[in-house]
């Protein structure tokens, strides 16, 4: 049975099935979805949750060794699944197979994909699993029908905006839509409900000092660390809060640990991404970012982080922004390595 994202929500207060598939290429609506199945499953006391997340490195025995096991405590529970490749292998499909014929009781199985293409759907595994339970396919908004996704994502917060406001929005946004997420939940803290102007919202969107934050983020990835010092600067006149930026920064520097180790043991790039959260036209700068900086710098930057944290919190001495401009330093191209 295949269910609408929509209609999801409708779906899950009328019934809750054993099996939820939830596949596709918009992290936004699938984090969303699967966030909905997850709450009604807690609401409905499915106490435990065993997450399970698939690589070249799992241990099929070990789905099959909790799907036949009872819950200790005799608690119903939620069987969280996640394949981020979306190819369980041989053995994994054989086994997918198996568990969707015998579903274990008392168990909610929730099982995440990205998208499946055309052969992937003709599989025994998708099949069975098709066979079993409810498919929420999640596809891209397209750029057409933005803006009407923006003002149905409004409405909800009680709040509107005329058609050329929104087709602004839209175009800001680029087809993002978790940036376009971003921007509407911050239009809900700034002004109140009502009609929004174009000047309210473009007021919001061109905000300097926070797209200047992730400015500063693609300088260091980037290696110009003159722009990072400008941009630094620039934040620090401003008085832009210094635990965003380092919060910012960190997070950045974190992502680039998650695909460098993954690079290194040979993953693909697309699963590590994801793995990351990184999506959308940051991808190549954030590959190149992680294929030309070592794992050794990235770590003594993700500890010098810490440091600058533990001087903002007042627990550390030193000058919070003169250590932020030498972290920035470690990413010139001649200490990549």
């Amino acid at each position: 049975m295949r269910i609408n994202p929509d209609q999801l929500s409708q779906h899950l207060k009328k019934q809750l099935n054993p099996l939820y598939v939830v596949f596709g290429d918009e992290p936004l609506l699938a984090i969303e979805a699967v966030d909905l199945i997850r709450a009604q499953a807690r609401q409905m006391k499915y106490v435990e949750h065993e997450i399970f997340t698939i690589d070249h490195h799992f241990n099929w025995q070990e789905l099959q060794q909790s799907s036949n096991n009872l819950s200790l405590f005799g608690e119903r529970r939620l069987i969280d699944i996640r394949i981020p490749s979306g190819k369980p292998g041989n053995q994994g499909g054989m086994i997918i197979e198996a568990y969707c014929h015998t579903l274990p009781p008392d168990t909610i199985t929730l099982i995440t994909l990205p998208k499946i293409d055309k052969q992937g759907q003709a599989s025994r595994w998708f099949k069975a699993l098709e066979s079993a339970g409810g498919m929420i396919p999640i596809s891209p908004v397209e750029s057409t029908q933005l803006p009407a996704w923006i003002r149905q994502r409004l409405t909800m917060q009680q709040q509107q905006a005329d058609s050329e406001t929104l087709q602004f929005l839209a175009d800001k946004v680029e087809g993002n839509l978790l940036a376009a997420h971003q921007e509407i939940q911050k239009l809900a803290l700034l002004y109140p409900q009502g009609m929004l102007s174009l000047g309210q919202v473009r007021d919001a969107v061109l905000d300097v000092a926070r797209y200047d934050v992730f400015k500063l983020s693609d300088a260091v990835m980037a290696g110009d660390i003159a722009r990072y010092a400008r941009i630094l600067e620039g934040l620090r006149g401003e008085g832009a809060a210094l635990p965003f930026i380092l919060t910012i920064l960190a997070g950045q520097i974190r992502a680039l640990i998650t695909i460098r180790k993954g690079l290194d043991s040979g993953r693909p790039i697309m699963q590590l991404m994801n793995e990351a959260r990184v999506w959308g036209d940051k991808q190549k700068a954030v590959e190149r970012a992680a294929r030309s900086i070592g794992l050794k710098p990235l770590a003594l930057a993700l500890l010098h982080a810490a440091k600058i944290d533990r001087i903002s919190k007042g627990v550390a001495q030193g000058d919070a922004w003169d250590e932020l401009l030498q972290m920035g330093l470690r990413f010139a191209p001649s200490r990549r390595y």
